[in-house]
């Protein structure tokens, strides 16, 4: 299939779905969608499969055309998986250069189901508020209990807090800890994850598509942020539920199966977010402070006979990826 009938239908609304090797639980979100689709008119998705190469284009396609899906979902089979934001580029470019473009972009990973009416309320809530950039989905288990899906911005702060793991010390940095205490209603946020994030148009033409240097982590932080500083604010919409099943695709965050060992991505994608954003020094000190919290936290988990739920070599991994290491310029000319 085309990505044709994103160009020929005016829309308001267009779901992206970025599948790699996930053809299964794609096809469940897909089938997930079928209700609610029909609740907002002119309303279109877009599966973008990055380059799998394990037939998951074939499936999808096959699903789309069995169940009758055509007139709702089409399918873009990349001939190259360029990261995560590279996929959602791909799905998101063609629509907003098209004559009708969406005015809201709905980012929808393929290992998540919609609940009943969770796009409506996340729809009809930037309706409401037109000074707002960015809406984020509240994230749940199948069993219904609330997964954290409002963060804050990384800072030096954040990153002490995450290697050292000191409860009188995470109480004094509890303002600046990545996880936004848990909130029943909606609330401004820094970021949201791209699991199930709306965006503006508006956002779109003030800060261009995600950065595609960027293969996978931090995509999403970095969008955010971008839209912040253009005055676009972030709202979390917890009643806008959907089921995630994180890290089906890499494993990174996977908390049901032993832990992975962290992806060189992932280092890369952490470091380019603070010297792109906050300069050489900063990022430095904030690799600086996490090693020194983290080698702490190990001293003190074999004193204390605490278990070992890191993914394995993390800090010889972390050391070895670090600023320090990898030297002052990256791939894309970003000071480091």
């Amino acid at each position: 299939m085309s990505s044709a009938i994103l160009q020929n239908n005016p829309m308001s609304l267009l779901i992206v779905i970025v599948n790699y090797r996930t053809s299964s639980l794609a096809i469940e979100c897909l089938r997930s969608l079928v209700s609610e689709v029909p609740t907002l008119p002119n309303t279109k998705v877009v599966v973008v499969d990055n380059a799998s190469g394990d037939g998951s284009a074939e499936q999808i396609g096959a699903a789309i055309a069995n169940e009758g899906w055509e007139n709702w979902v089409s399918l873009i089979p990349s001939e190259h998986n360029g990261g995560y934001a590279y996929g959602n580029n791909l799905g998101i470019r063609p629509a907003l250069n098209s004559p009708n473009p969406p005015s809201y972009v709905y980012l929808l990973n393929p290992d998540t189901i919609v609940r009943p009416g969770a796009i409506k309320v996340l729809v009809d809530f930037m309706e409401k508020h037109p000074d707002v950039g960015i809406g984020g989905s509240g994230m749940e288990n199948l069993e219904g209990v609330q997964r954290p899906a409002a963060f804050r911005f990384h800072t030096v702060f954040s990153e002490l807090d995450a290697g050292l793991r000191l409860g009188i010390v995470s109480k004094l940095l509890s303002k600046w800890i990545t996880a936004a205490p848990k909130s029943s209603e909606p609330c401004l946020t820094d970021w949201v994850p791209g699991a199930g994030m709306m965006i503006r148009r508006g956002v779109f033409e003030s800060v261009g598509l995600m950065d595609e240097e960027y293969f996978l982590y931090f995509e999403e932080t970095d969008f955010c942020l971008q839209a912040k500083r253009a005055g676009w604010p972030c709202w979390y919409v917890p009643q806008s539920r959907i089921v995630h099943f994180p890290g089906s695709s890499t494993g990174v965050n996977n908390t049901k199966n032993t832990p992975k060992r962290r992806p060189k991505y992932w280092f890369d994608s952490r470091r380019r977010y603070f010297t792109k954003n906050y300069g050489w020094l900063y990022a430095a000190l904030a690799d600086s402070v996490w090693i020194f919290g983290y080698s702490l936290w190990k001293v003190r988990q074999v004193i204390q006979r605490k278990p070992d739920t890191d993914p394995p070599k993390l800090l010889s991994d972390f050391l070895q990826n670090s600023l320090f290491v990898k030297g002052s310029f990256d791939s894309a000319g970003v000071q480091k």
